[in-house]
């Protein structure tokens, strides 16, 4: 006699391995469709509001720079070895090239470590009028995000990492909380993410991205599309250099109260005074 749960295993096989036999939220290939591109959109908004809320993180201050900017003593190993080989290449354009690189990397390691103190001032203090906590947040990968997410972690704080797939690698750096630590496939999801729960933003130098993450920030707090907060350029030369923002006030396409919207700092102490007296002045709750 034929046993029936034989009969159906035997009979079933094809059915059961068909990929339309998968659970659809297991369906990673049904997942990545074209038309499932909203429901895509809806997890990566969510997966780190759920978490992040369940860490009780309801501040942020965010910390913005280029990727490149070294750290000092990474910045003077390479510039030694620069020397060095220019000296041994006295002829060579690419080593003179590469010499000059090495010189301004070492230059500008000096936005590394203010990030680095930056974010370490920031983390002891608390920047909300609420009694909570204030953490910083940070792109996720090298450079000034790595430096930022590093001295949270050096004042013993959380810190959180809005990590991106890029056509590039480009790795989480060590010092970001793993639990706070999110990989984004949306540009637009994860800038949400950075102004969701943001209180302040220092925007250290950079590139094309920073440059889009801070005028994206000054468009919606000048649209009123979220609340105004305090916005600092650091390194007023670098920014006047390749912004001329006045430039835009005597052409008329923006307001004079517009460069109201950020103020300018030159050291990590100055930066954390700025933030702090705007919420001492606005939410009575400066430190």
């Amino acid at each position: 006699m034929t046993n029936n749960s034989d009969l159906l295993s035997d009979d079933s096989a094809a059915q059961m391995n068909s990929p339309s036999y998968i659970k659809a939220y297991e369906d990673t290939a049904l997942l990545n469709r074209n038309e499932l591109r909203a429901v895509r959109l809806q997890l990566e908004l969510l997966k780190p509001e759920l978490l992040q809320s369940e860490h009780g993180i309801d501040s942020t201050i965010i910390a913005f720079g280029s990727a490149r900017t070294l750290p000092r003593d990474v910045a003077e190993a390479e510039l030694a070895e620069a020397e060095s080989y220019a000296a041994a290449n006295p002829d060579s354009a690419a080593a003179a090239d590469n010499l000059r690189m090495a010189r301004k990397r070492l230059e500008t390691s000096e936005y590394y470590e203010a990030a680095r103190e930056f974010a370490r001032i920031a983390s002891e203090k608390s920047c909300t009028g609420k009694g909570g906590k204030c953490v910083i947040v940070t792109g996720g990968g090298p450079g000034i995000m790595e430096a930022a997410n590093r001295g949270a972690h050096e004042a013993g704080a959380e810190s959180v990492g809005l990590n991106i797939t890029l056509p590039f690698e480009q790795k989480p750096n060590a010092y970001i909380t793993p639990e706070l630590c999110f990989n984004f496939h949306y540009f637009a999801v994860r800038k949400m993410h950075f102004l969701l729960r943001a209180r302040a933003m220092v925007v250290f130098p950079g590139g094309f991205g920073t440059l889009d993450e801070l005028f994206e920030t000054l468009t919606l707090i000048q649209t009123r599309k979220i609340k105004r907060m305090p916005v600092v350029l650091y390194g007023r030369a670098f920014w006047e250099k390749v912004v001329n923002f006045q430039a835009l006030v005597d052409e008329g396409v923006i307001c004079p109260a517009d460069l109201d919207l950020f103020k300018y700092a030159e050291t990590a102490e100055e930066a954390w005074s700025i933030i702090n007296d705007y919420f001492a002045i606005h939410h009575g709750s400066g430190t």
